[in-house]
């Protein structure tokens, strides 16, 4: 699924090259292959788009296939947040959902046939010694002493393995290929080991379990994908991806390595993001501040704008990191044609019209979005004590500050102009607690008839009618562009921002926002996008997570030409 036209990429240039060259009988099936040992994030989500989006483009297929070869960290709940995550953003792999587990009688039987070409044995060194062995990139690697193995110890071997016969790490099976190659990663790597761990699909069946190398490449080929497409560091992988396959005379996909996602003030390492849940920093996978897929959902974001923004950035053979505001502005775009405005005050601050008549109450006609107007209009009430933002008065102002203040004129959207009479303070703490002010009833609607023109508009709410509720305003995870760039003796974590949240819990609503459904897009006037918590949210006591600002950082960088302003 694409919202505009495939922008061309090297990736592209291949598969028409092989379509062009009749390879794989004119097909192409991708798939996104993630392991279930956590949420999906932003990275994924343009993996998802590039595997589907290229899929769909050649008229191909796209599996989704959970590579779940690790039972001591994967769980049922990440694969179901997968698919649901995947769903959201608008692909359908069919009928074909697919688990590396369920290849792993093949698997074994593939490693079976390695034994007997010669091509792997069974080594008793510990990982710390295979690892010790392997050398350096400057070192070569030497021979582990069981190397010279016959086919016929390493059959008996590797199936007392599988019977559980030997303790944890005390075996493995290696495929035999050259420890002095360049490559460290063909240095006889490790294809199996002795695991005693309970798999959430096959339980307690195996407790030997391949490892990734080792399961992807074969995976693929059982599948029939033609174009395996992985991120930047699967790319000293391929010579064993390509070693493998050849090895057992299967089909081989064509592994292409493409630039994973890097996001400003993000961390996108699983290690990290589930260490920022366990300890608390954050509330859960789906806290609106992390980068994963459900995150961006329960904030605000549509799926359309994260498939525009992984467009956007495109596919490139160099690591990069983009700006968050280029993933702020795919949504602005989006959102400032849909979204219906709405007024909220988040720090109220109360003003009583002295001339307006107590007891009444108007329904003054407010645009639901001027960019769409077929989204029509809703009626506002309007009384003589409203509440306005506490920042949208001073009682001493500055020389350009020309909102309300002392004999100061100002326009109330969609309402009428008020002049500041005077103000009422807490005796107690001098605390201004209450704006008192005219209003003119010929500028009913925000115009006068003389043409005069207050320099502000402020939003409002009506005390009597308003609806209480809390407001989540969210900033930057990280304080730093790259919270992986630490200086010396500091840990990555010294970067989170203390500011991150800011929790009003006392804002106001007007009325049509008290039954605001779960997961709803609102422009607040002046203040941003906001969008109904999809967890927290009660009726009556809605709850609102700022999705982005008004302002949009990108556009002005863009119109600048500062991409690094």
């Amino acid at each position: 699924m694409t919202d505009t036209k495939p922008k061309d990429n090297f990736i592209r240039d291949i598969i028409n090259k092989d379509l062009q060259a009749g390879k794989n009988q004119g097909r192409v099936q991708t798939r996104f292959p993630p392991e279930p040992n956590g949420y999906l994030h932003i990275g994924h989500a343009k993996s998802i788009c590039l595997n589907f989006g290229l899929a769909a483009d050649y008229k191909g297929k796209c599996n989704l296939r959970f590579d779940d070869t690790n039972p001591e960290t994967e769980e049922p709940d990440y694969v179901r947040s997968i698919k649901e995550d995947v769903r959201w953003l608008g692909f359908d792999w069919e009928d074909r959902e697919f688990y590396a587990s369920d290849y792993f009688e093949r698997l074994y039987g593939f490693a079976l046939d390695l034994v007997k070409k010669g091509a792997a044995y069974v080594c008793d060194l510990t990982a710390e010694q295979v690892s010790e062995y392997r050398g350096t990139l400057t070192k070569p690697g030497k021979d582990s002493p069981w190397r010279g193995r016959s086919v016929e110890e390493n059959l008996d071997l590797f199936a007392r393995m599988r019977a559980g016969e030997f303790p944890d790490g005390s075996k493995s099976l290696r495929a035999k290929i050259d420890m002095a190659d360049p490559n460290p990663l063909l240095r006889d790597p490790v294809l199996y080991r002795v695991r005693r761990a309970h798999h959430y699909r096959t339980g307690d069946a195996w407790c030997i379990y391949p490892t990734y190398d080792w399961a992807h490449g074969q995976s693929d080929s059982i599948e029939g994908i033609t174009h395996s497409i992985c991120t930047l560091e699967f790319e000293v992988h391929r010579p064993l991806y390509d070693w493998c396959l050849v090895q057992l005379g299967v089909h081989r996909p064509q592994q292409i390595e493409f630039a994973r996602l890097s996001l400003s003030h993000t961390v996108l390492s699983k290690r990290k993001l589930l260490t920022l849940v366990k300890e608390k920093y954050v509330d859960g996978w789906d806290d609106p501040r992390m980068p994963t897929i459900s995150a961006y959902r329960r904030r605000g974001y549509t799926p359309a704008s994260l498939r525009r923004f992984c467009d956007e950035i495109g596919v490139a053979k160099a690591n990069s990191i983009v700006d968050a505001a280029v993933l702020e502005h795919s949504l602005r775009e989006e959102l400032n044609r849909t979204a219906p405005r709405a007024m909220a005050v988040l720090r109220p601050l109360k003003v009583v019209l002295t001339n307006y008549p107590e007891g009444r109450t108007e329904e003054l006609d407010c645009v639901n979005n001027p960019e769409d107007p077929s989204q029509g209009t809703r009626k506002v009430p309007f009384a003589n004590v409203l509440y306005i933002e506490r920042d949208d008065f001073l009682e001493n102002p500055p020389k350009k500050f020309f909102r309300l203040s002392p004999g100061r004129e100002v326009r109330l959207r969609y309402a009428y102009f008020i002049t500041c009479t005077g103000v009422v303070k807490d005796p107690a703490t001098g605390e201004i607690v209450e704006v008192r002010c005219t209003y003119d009833p010929a500028t009913r609607g925000g115009d006068a008839p003389d043409h005069r023109s207050p320099k502000a508009t402020l939003h409002w709410v009506s005390a009597a009618h308003a609806v209480p509720g809390e407001v989540r305003l969210y900033d930057t995870l990280f304080t730093k562009r790259d919270p992986n760039e630490l200086e010396e003796g500091f840990d990555w974590t010294s970067n989170l921002n203390p500011k991150s949240l800011e929790t009003i819990p006392e804002a106001r609503f007007e009325p049509a926002l008290a039954g605001a459904a779960p997961g709803s897009r609102w422009q607040f006037e002046r203040l941003g996008y906001f969008c109904v918590d999809i967890r927290d949210s009660r009726p009556g006591r809605p709850v609102f997570n700022r999705t982005v600002t008004l302002r949009d950082t990108w556009a002005r960088i863009q119109k600048s030409g500062k991409e690094n302003e």
